[in-house]
Protein backbone atom coordinates (compact mmCIF):
# COMPACT_ATOMS: atom_id res chain seq x y z
CA UNK A 1 0.00 0.00 0.00
CA UNK A 2 1.39 3.46 -0.86
CA UNK A 3 2.57 5.54 2.07
CA UNK A 4 0.01 8.03 3.48
CA UNK A 5 -2.85 6.89 1.28
CA UNK A 6 -5.31 8.48 3.74
CA UNK A 7 -5.33 11.20 6.40
CA UNK A 8 -6.23 10.35 10.00
CA UNK A 9 -7.03 13.11 12.53
CA UNK A 10 -7.47 12.29 16.22
CA UNK A 11 -7.04 13.86 19.64
CA UNK A 12 -8.46 14.05 23.18
CA UNK A 13 -10.55 17.15 22.44
CA UNK A 14 -13.40 16.67 19.94
CA UNK A 15 -13.54 20.38 19.10
CA UNK A 16 -9.84 20.56 18.22
CA UNK A 17 -10.06 17.28 16.30
CA UNK A 18 -12.94 18.68 14.23
CA UNK A 19 -11.05 21.95 13.74
CA UNK A 20 -7.95 20.16 12.45
CA UNK A 21 -9.99 17.81 10.26
CA UNK A 22 -11.94 20.73 8.76
CA UNK A 23 -8.66 22.37 7.76
CA UNK A 24 -7.46 19.13 6.15
CA UNK A 25 -10.79 18.70 4.35
CA UNK A 26 -10.60 22.22 2.94
CA UNK A 27 -7.26 21.33 1.36
CA UNK A 28 -8.62 18.04 0.02
CA UNK A 29 -11.69 19.51 -1.69
CA UNK A 30 -9.44 22.03 -3.44
CA UNK A 31 -7.95 19.10 -5.39
CA UNK A 32 -11.25 17.99 -6.98
CA UNK A 33 -13.19 19.58 -9.84
CA UNK A 34 -16.79 19.66 -8.59
CA UNK A 35 -19.10 19.16 -5.59
CA UNK A 36 -20.20 15.75 -6.89
CA UNK A 37 -16.66 14.48 -6.23
CA UNK A 38 -17.00 15.21 -2.49
CA UNK A 39 -18.75 13.04 0.10
CA UNK A 40 -19.02 13.40 3.86
CA UNK A 41 -20.05 10.31 5.84
CA UNK A 42 -21.03 10.65 9.49
CA UNK A 43 -19.05 8.33 11.74
CA UNK A 44 -21.47 8.61 14.65
CA UNK A 45 -22.77 5.21 15.76
CA UNK A 46 -24.98 4.09 18.62
CA UNK A 47 -24.78 0.33 18.10
CA UNK A 48 -22.75 -2.27 16.21
CA UNK A 49 -25.23 -2.32 13.32
CA UNK A 50 -24.61 1.40 12.80
CA UNK A 51 -20.86 0.79 12.56
CA UNK A 52 -21.41 -1.93 9.96
CA UNK A 53 -23.61 0.43 7.90
CA UNK A 54 -20.97 3.18 8.10
CA UNK A 55 -18.28 0.80 6.82
CA UNK A 56 -20.56 -0.27 3.96
CA UNK A 57 -21.10 3.38 3.02
CA UNK A 58 -17.33 3.94 2.97
CA UNK A 59 -16.89 0.87 0.77
CA UNK A 60 -19.49 2.13 -1.70
CA UNK A 61 -18.01 5.63 -1.70
CA UNK A 62 -14.48 4.42 -2.42
CA UNK A 63 -15.72 2.22 -5.26
CA UNK A 64 -17.82 4.94 -6.91
CA UNK A 65 -16.17 6.61 -9.87
CA UNK A 66 -16.02 10.37 -10.22
CA UNK A 67 -18.71 11.95 -12.41
CA UNK A 68 -16.22 12.78 -15.14
CA UNK A 69 -13.65 10.18 -14.21
CA UNK A 70 -11.81 12.57 -11.90
CA UNK A 71 -10.58 12.12 -8.33
CA UNK A 72 -13.05 11.78 -5.44
CA UNK A 73 -12.54 12.78 -1.79
CA UNK A 74 -14.34 11.23 1.19
CA UNK A 75 -14.49 12.40 4.81
CA UNK A 76 -15.46 9.82 7.44
CA UNK A 77 -16.35 12.45 10.02
CA UNK A 78 -16.43 12.18 13.80
CA UNK A 79 -16.07 8.44 14.36
CA UNK A 80 -17.58 7.57 17.73
CA UNK A 81 -16.88 3.84 17.64
CA UNK A 82 -13.14 4.04 18.38
CA UNK A 83 -13.45 5.13 22.00
CA UNK A 84 -12.89 3.05 25.12
CA UNK A 85 -16.57 2.28 25.71
CA UNK A 86 -19.04 -0.57 25.28
CA UNK A 87 -19.47 0.08 21.57
CA UNK A 88 -15.75 0.42 20.95
CA UNK A 89 -15.00 -2.83 22.80
CA UNK A 90 -17.76 -4.85 21.12
CA UNK A 91 -16.62 -7.81 19.02
CA UNK A 92 -18.84 -6.71 16.13
CA UNK A 93 -17.24 -3.27 16.15
CA UNK A 94 -13.76 -4.78 16.04
CA UNK A 95 -14.82 -6.91 13.05
CA UNK A 96 -16.22 -3.84 11.28
CA UNK A 97 -12.95 -1.96 11.94
CA UNK A 98 -11.05 -4.86 10.34
CA UNK A 99 -13.31 -4.53 7.30
CA UNK A 100 -12.64 -0.79 7.17
CA UNK A 101 -8.93 -1.48 7.33
CA UNK A 102 -9.20 -3.80 4.31
CA UNK A 103 -10.97 -1.05 2.37
CA UNK A 104 -8.27 1.50 3.19
CA UNK A 105 -5.52 -0.93 2.24
CA UNK A 106 -6.62 -1.16 -1.39
CA UNK A 107 -7.63 2.42 -2.20
CA UNK A 108 -5.62 4.28 -4.84
CA UNK A 109 -4.75 7.80 -3.61
CA UNK A 110 -4.69 9.17 -7.17
CA UNK A 111 -8.32 8.15 -7.58
CA UNK A 112 -9.74 8.47 -4.04
CA UNK A 113 -8.69 10.64 -1.11
CA UNK A 114 -9.90 9.59 2.34
CA UNK A 115 -9.98 11.63 5.55
CA UNK A 116 -10.90 10.00 8.87
CA UNK A 117 -11.49 12.03 12.04
CA UNK A 118 -12.20 10.62 15.50
CA UNK A 119 -12.29 11.77 19.13
CA UNK A 120 -11.95 10.35 21.69
CA UNK A 121 -9.89 7.35 20.60
CA UNK A 122 -8.61 4.34 22.52
CA UNK A 123 -5.09 4.31 21.11
CA UNK A 124 -4.46 0.84 22.56
CA UNK A 125 -6.78 -0.72 19.99
CA UNK A 126 -5.27 -2.52 17.00
CA UNK A 127 -7.16 -0.45 14.43
CA UNK A 128 -6.19 2.90 16.01
CA UNK A 129 -2.53 1.87 16.05
CA UNK A 130 -2.74 0.85 12.40
CA UNK A 131 -4.33 4.16 11.38
CA UNK A 132 -1.56 6.13 13.10
CA UNK A 133 1.17 4.01 11.53
CA UNK A 134 -0.11 3.68 7.96
CA UNK A 135 -1.90 7.00 7.43
CA UNK A 136 -0.86 10.61 7.53
CA UNK A 137 -1.63 11.11 11.20
CA UNK A 138 -2.60 14.57 12.47
CA UNK A 139 -2.69 14.79 16.28
CA UNK A 140 -5.07 17.63 17.08
CA UNK A 141 -3.91 18.13 20.66
CA UNK A 142 -5.96 19.33 23.64
CA UNK A 143 -5.81 18.77 27.38
CA UNK A 144 -6.30 15.18 28.49
CA UNK A 145 -7.43 13.95 31.91
CA UNK A 146 -3.91 14.37 33.32
CA UNK A 147 -3.52 17.91 32.12
CA UNK A 148 -1.18 17.09 29.25
CA UNK A 149 -1.45 19.39 26.24
CA UNK A 150 -2.07 22.78 27.88
CA UNK A 151 0.73 24.26 25.75
CA UNK A 152 -1.29 23.34 22.66
CA UNK A 153 -4.31 25.28 23.91
CA UNK A 154 -2.18 28.29 24.78
CA UNK A 155 -0.62 28.21 21.31
CA UNK A 156 -4.09 28.11 19.73
CA UNK A 157 -5.17 30.99 21.97
CA UNK A 158 -2.14 33.01 20.89
CA UNK A 159 -3.00 32.36 17.25
CA UNK A 160 -6.62 33.39 17.82
CA UNK A 161 -5.57 36.62 19.57
CA UNK A 162 -3.32 37.49 16.65
CA UNK A 163 -6.12 36.91 14.13
CA UNK A 164 -8.49 39.09 16.19
CA UNK A 165 -5.98 41.90 16.58
CA UNK A 166 -5.76 41.77 20.38
CA UNK A 167 -2.96 40.93 22.79
CA UNK A 168 -2.93 38.92 26.00
CA UNK A 169 -0.06 38.34 28.41
CA UNK A 170 0.92 34.75 29.14
CA UNK A 171 -0.24 35.00 32.76
CA UNK A 172 -3.58 36.38 31.54
CA UNK A 173 -3.93 33.55 29.03
CA UNK A 174 -3.52 31.04 31.85
CA UNK A 175 -6.21 32.80 33.89
CA UNK A 176 -8.59 32.49 30.94
CA UNK A 177 -7.63 28.84 30.48
CA UNK A 178 -8.46 28.17 34.12
CA UNK A 179 -11.72 30.11 33.83
CA UNK A 180 -13.00 27.92 31.00
CA UNK A 181 -11.70 24.74 32.66
CA UNK A 182 -9.34 24.00 29.71
CA UNK A 183 -12.25 23.62 27.28
CA UNK A 184 -10.99 24.44 23.78
CA UNK A 185 -14.35 25.52 22.34
CA UNK A 186 -15.10 27.83 25.28
CA UNK A 187 -11.55 29.19 25.18
CA UNK A 188 -11.94 30.44 21.61
CA UNK A 189 -15.54 31.61 22.02
CA UNK A 190 -14.71 33.65 25.13
CA UNK A 191 -11.65 35.12 23.40
CA UNK A 192 -13.82 36.29 20.49
CA UNK A 193 -16.30 37.78 22.96
CA UNK A 194 -13.53 39.70 24.74
CA UNK A 195 -12.11 40.96 21.44
CA UNK A 196 -15.57 42.10 20.33
CA UNK A 197 -16.05 43.96 23.61
CA UNK A 198 -12.74 45.80 23.19
CA UNK A 199 -13.67 46.78 19.66
CA UNK A 200 -10.38 48.41 18.63
CA UNK A 201 -7.54 46.41 17.15
CA UNK A 202 -4.35 46.39 19.17
CA UNK A 203 -6.15 46.47 22.52
CA UNK A 204 -5.00 44.26 25.36
CA UNK A 205 -7.21 41.73 27.11
CA UNK A 206 -6.42 42.15 30.79
CA UNK A 207 -6.94 39.86 33.77
CA UNK A 208 -9.41 42.40 35.18
CA UNK A 209 -11.48 42.29 31.99
CA UNK A 210 -11.56 38.47 32.10
CA UNK A 211 -12.71 38.52 35.72
CA UNK A 212 -15.53 40.92 34.83
CA UNK A 213 -16.77 39.34 31.58
CA UNK A 214 -15.94 35.64 31.56
CA UNK A 215 -18.16 33.33 33.64
CA UNK A 216 -16.67 30.43 35.54
CA UNK A 217 -17.02 26.97 34.06
CA UNK A 218 -16.66 23.58 35.75
CA UNK A 219 -14.47 23.74 38.82
CA UNK A 220 -13.69 27.41 38.33
CA UNK A 221 -16.72 28.52 40.36
CA UNK A 222 -16.10 31.65 42.49
CA UNK A 223 -12.67 31.85 40.89
CA UNK A 224 -12.02 35.53 41.48
CA UNK A 225 -12.39 35.57 45.27
CA UNK A 226 -10.37 32.38 45.63
CA UNK A 227 -7.66 33.60 43.27
CA UNK A 228 -7.47 36.96 45.00
CA UNK A 229 -7.27 35.38 48.45
CA UNK A 230 -4.45 33.01 47.58
CA UNK A 231 -2.60 35.76 45.76
CA UNK A 232 -2.37 37.28 49.25
CA UNK A 233 -3.92 40.48 47.90
CA UNK A 234 -6.25 41.87 50.57
CA UNK A 235 -7.50 44.82 48.49
CA UNK A 236 -8.41 42.56 45.55
CA UNK A 237 -10.04 40.03 47.89
CA UNK A 238 -12.27 42.65 49.52
CA UNK A 239 -13.24 44.03 46.10
CA UNK A 240 -14.07 40.54 44.83
CA UNK A 241 -16.24 39.91 47.89
CA UNK A 242 -18.06 43.19 47.29
CA UNK A 243 -18.84 42.20 43.69
CA UNK A 244 -19.91 38.73 44.81
CA UNK A 245 -22.42 39.97 47.37
CA UNK A 246 -23.54 42.93 45.24
CA UNK A 247 -24.71 40.31 42.69
CA UNK A 248 -26.82 38.74 45.43
CA UNK A 249 -24.79 35.56 45.92
CA UNK A 250 -24.41 33.51 49.12
CA UNK A 251 -21.31 33.15 51.32
CA UNK A 252 -21.29 29.36 51.56
CA UNK A 253 -20.00 28.63 48.03
CA UNK A 254 -17.13 31.09 48.59
CA UNK A 255 -16.11 29.35 51.80
CA UNK A 256 -16.34 25.95 50.11
CA UNK A 257 -14.16 27.15 47.22
CA UNK A 258 -11.57 28.57 49.62
CA UNK A 259 -11.53 25.34 51.63
CA UNK A 260 -11.14 23.21 48.50
CA UNK A 261 -8.14 25.23 47.31
CA UNK A 262 -6.63 25.35 50.77
CA UNK A 263 -6.86 21.56 51.20
CA UNK A 264 -4.88 21.08 48.00
CA UNK A 265 -2.28 23.65 49.03
CA UNK A 266 -1.81 21.99 52.42
CA UNK A 267 -1.06 18.70 50.71
CA UNK A 268 1.22 20.30 48.12
CA UNK A 269 3.09 22.33 50.72
CA UNK A 270 3.68 19.23 52.87
CA UNK A 271 4.99 17.31 49.83
CA UNK A 272 7.25 20.17 48.76
CA UNK A 273 8.66 20.77 52.26
CA UNK A 274 9.29 17.03 52.61
CA UNK A 275 11.18 16.88 49.32
CA UNK A 276 8.62 14.48 47.86
CA UNK A 277 7.85 16.62 44.79
CA UNK A 278 9.89 19.20 42.91
CA UNK A 279 8.60 22.43 41.36
CA UNK A 280 10.39 24.09 38.47
CA UNK A 281 9.71 26.61 35.75
CA UNK A 282 7.44 24.14 33.92
CA UNK A 283 5.45 23.22 37.01
CA UNK A 284 5.54 20.08 39.15
CA UNK A 285 7.87 17.30 38.02
CA UNK A 286 5.67 14.45 36.77
CA UNK A 287 8.00 11.55 37.82
CA UNK A 288 8.24 12.84 41.38
CA UNK A 289 4.50 13.43 41.56
CA UNK A 290 3.80 9.88 40.37
CA UNK A 291 6.31 8.41 42.84
CA UNK A 292 4.68 10.30 45.71
CA UNK A 293 1.25 9.11 44.54
CA UNK A 294 2.41 5.49 44.64
CA UNK A 295 4.05 5.98 48.04
CA UNK A 296 0.98 7.50 49.71
CA UNK A 297 -1.71 5.62 47.82
CA UNK A 298 -2.79 3.66 50.90
CA UNK A 299 -3.42 6.92 52.79
CA UNK A 300 -6.21 7.79 50.36
CA UNK A 301 -8.13 4.53 50.39
CA UNK A 302 -11.52 5.01 48.74
CA UNK A 303 -10.58 8.37 47.17
CA UNK A 304 -9.58 7.27 43.67
CA UNK A 305 -12.06 9.60 41.93
CA UNK A 306 -11.26 13.27 41.53
CA UNK A 307 -11.40 14.93 44.94
CA UNK A 308 -9.71 17.90 46.62
CA UNK A 309 -9.11 15.59 49.59
CA UNK A 310 -6.63 13.65 47.41
CA UNK A 311 -4.14 15.87 45.57
CA UNK A 312 -3.02 12.92 43.42
CA UNK A 313 -6.41 12.79 41.66
CA UNK A 314 -6.00 16.36 40.43
CA UNK A 315 -4.87 17.83 37.13
CA UNK A 316 -1.05 17.97 37.36
CA UNK A 317 -0.79 21.05 35.15
CA UNK A 318 -3.27 22.93 37.33
CA UNK A 319 -1.47 21.87 40.53
CA UNK A 320 1.73 23.26 39.07
CA UNK A 321 0.00 26.57 38.43
CA UNK A 322 -1.19 26.75 42.04
CA UNK A 323 2.36 26.61 43.38
CA UNK A 324 4.51 27.77 40.49
CA UNK A 325 3.89 31.52 40.32
CA UNK A 326 3.79 32.58 43.93
CA UNK A 327 5.43 31.85 47.25
CA UNK A 328 3.20 29.55 49.25
CA UNK A 329 2.27 30.47 52.83
CA UNK A 330 3.77 28.35 55.58
CA UNK A 331 2.09 25.06 56.39
CA UNK A 332 1.02 26.49 59.75
CA UNK A 333 -0.65 29.48 58.09
CA UNK A 334 -2.51 27.24 55.64
CA UNK A 335 -3.80 25.14 58.53
CA UNK A 336 -4.79 28.33 60.37
CA UNK A 337 -6.76 29.35 57.25
CA UNK A 338 -8.88 26.23 57.58
CA UNK A 339 -9.73 27.26 61.14
CA UNK A 340 -10.69 30.75 59.95
CA UNK A 341 -12.95 29.31 57.25
CA UNK A 342 -14.75 27.23 59.86
CA UNK A 343 -15.08 30.27 62.12
CA UNK A 344 -16.54 32.33 59.25
CA UNK A 345 -19.05 29.57 58.51
CA UNK A 346 -20.15 29.51 62.14
CA UNK A 347 -20.58 33.30 62.04
CA UNK A 348 -22.84 33.27 58.96
CA UNK A 349 -24.98 30.56 60.60
CA UNK A 350 -25.37 32.73 63.69
CA UNK A 351 -25.80 36.00 61.73
CA UNK A 352 -27.16 35.12 58.27
CA UNK A 353 -27.83 38.78 57.45
CA UNK A 354 -24.17 39.73 57.95
CA UNK A 355 -22.50 37.30 55.56
CA UNK A 356 -20.36 39.83 53.72
CA UNK A 357 -19.09 41.31 56.97
CA UNK A 358 -18.17 37.84 58.25
CA UNK A 359 -16.12 37.04 55.11
CA UNK A 360 -14.50 40.47 55.02
CA UNK A 361 -13.39 40.05 58.63
CA UNK A 362 -12.08 36.57 57.83
CA UNK A 363 -10.05 37.92 54.89
CA UNK A 364 -8.57 40.70 57.03
CA UNK A 365 -7.56 38.27 59.78
CA UNK A 366 -5.89 35.97 57.24
CA UNK A 367 -4.21 38.51 54.96
CA UNK A 368 -3.65 41.76 56.86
Amino acid sequence: MPESSFIYVSGPDDFLALRAASAAWKEMVATVDDDFSQEVISGHAGKVEDVEQIVNRVREATQTLGLFGGRRVIWLKGCSFMADNLLGRAEGTQKACDDLREILEVITPDEVGVLISASPVDRRKRFAKWLEKEGEHVASGGVDSKGNGSDTLLAILEEECESLGVSMKRSTQEILLNKVNANARLLLEETRKLATYLGEEGSEVTAKLIEELVPNFGEGDFFETTEAFFSRNLKWTLEALRRHFFAGHDARPVIASLQNRNRLLIQLKALIDGGEIQVGGRGISKPGFEQAAAKYNDRFDGLSDKSNFNVFTQNLWYMGKLVGERRLPTLKRLIDHQGEFIKAFEEIVERPNEQEEALRNMAIRCLA
